[in-house]
């Protein structure tokens, strides 16, 4: 939009880009891709220098090769090609000032062997792979081509200078001229032609900034898809979490809490026996006693609203029929499960209902249609 700063080198280019910062940038962008490219191309060669061999050789031989080089490209290659993809990413803002982000998803687990099946198994390590194997191949003849063509504008221009330096003739791009004034045409030309050496740079550079985005940026629908997963691990985790809290509750009520009830209990009703039926204490020994019965009850009850253990021992249908046994309105029940479902589902599906039907029980009328 008219009045804001470009983002981009694409949107820098106009009449005022040589104006403006976006040329050095762009020659500071190209200029740090060669070394780039070389760190990209060295490693890549080695692992494919089995193709190398194989040119000119038998079949028999170069199969073999051929197949060789291309697993060590595929087992490695993307170990070179994520580093690079990473240090791209940083030096794309000389060329696009927008914030850009990885594609790689979380590893569902610590590890190396779990981050490894993940970077392999998704499209974006590729696509780094794809771009590292791209700048090793163009890099090289394309900025070379513009380098030889910078070097012969600075030739253009220095000409009048070398002529005067050196005081006889000089070679100016493909033409050789004696005098300062044969060499001036020449130098005018270079000078025309700085502008357009200029818009060249920037017109590079945008073209490679906007195929370094493409291939290393996350895509959005590819970002929410990540962190849909990963919320979906996290959930997991949580549930995994709260169901083995939730049976060291159950283990310790049950094993300990209730085992200890019952043995009051016993022991209240031993020592009824041994009192007199009519005595003050064994009034108050029988209150006690039915107290305890009554923590009884209600710890059972607790436990089986934790996690009832008939859900456990029979599954999801038997423990529902128990639930409609004991709901306060008539429930029929009509379960048909190809399988057992997963604990977690089973537990969700059982407090669903038993939640529905307490408020049935609450709010509704006591009805069953004919």
């Amino acid at each position: 939009m008219a009045g804001e700063e470009p983002r981009t080198a694409w949107e820098a280019v106009g009449w005022r880009l040589l104006l403006g910062p976006w040329p050095w940038r762009s020659a500071a962008f190209l200029a740090s891709g060669v070394p780039v490219a070389l760190l990209a191309a060295v490693p890549l060669a080695v692992l494919a220098s089995p193709w190398a061999l194989a040119v000119g050789r038998p079949l028999t031989v170069a199969g073999p090769l051929v197949v060789c080089g291309g697993a060590a490209l595929a087992a490695f290659g993307p170990l070179v090609a994520m580093p690079l993809a990473e240090l791209e990413r940083r030096r794309l803002h000389l060329v696009d000032v927008r914030p850009v982000r990885s594609a790689h998803a979380a590893p569902p687990a610590p590890g190396l062997a779990a981050w490894l099946r993940t970077r392999y198994a998704e499209a974006a390590t590729w696509r780094e792979f794809g771009y590292a194997c791209l700048l090793a191949v163009s890099v090289p003849p394309v900025y070379g081509a513009v380098g030889l063509a910078l070097l012969l504008v600075v030739s253009l221009l220095a000409g009048p200078l070398l002529v005067l330096g050196v005081g006889g003739p000089v070679a100016v791009g493909v033409a050789t001229v004696d005098t300062v004034r044969e060499a001036l045409p020449y130098a005018l030309a270079g000078l025309a032609a700085v502008p357009l050496m200029g818009y060249l740079l920037v017109l590079l550079a945008a073209a490679h900034g906007a195929l370094a985005r493409r291939l290393l940026e996350g895509r959005p629908d590819q970002r929410l898809r990540a962190e849909l997963m990963e919320v979906s691990r996290s959930r997991a985790r949580l549930v995994d979490a709260f169901e083995a809290e939730r049976r060291r509750i159950e283990r310790d009520l049950h094993d300990g809490a209730q085992q200890r009830l019952l043995g009051l209990t016993l022991q209240l009703g031993m020592a009824l026996l041994d009192l007199p039926p009519d005595s003050p204490a064994a009034e108050r020994v029988q209150d006690a006693h039915r107290q305890a019965q009554e923590l009884m009850r209600e710890l059972r009850e607790l436990i089986r609203g934790i996690h009832p253990r008939v859900l456990t021992d029979r599954g999801l249908a038997a423990a529902l029929e128990e639930l409609a046994d004991r709901a306060a309105l008539p429930v029929t029940v009509h379960a048909e499960l190809p399988g057992r479902p997963p604990p977690p589902v089973e537990s969700t599906a059982y407090f669903v209902v038993s939640e529905a039907l307490t408020n049935a029980a609450r709010h509704g009328a006591r009805s069953r249609p004919s």
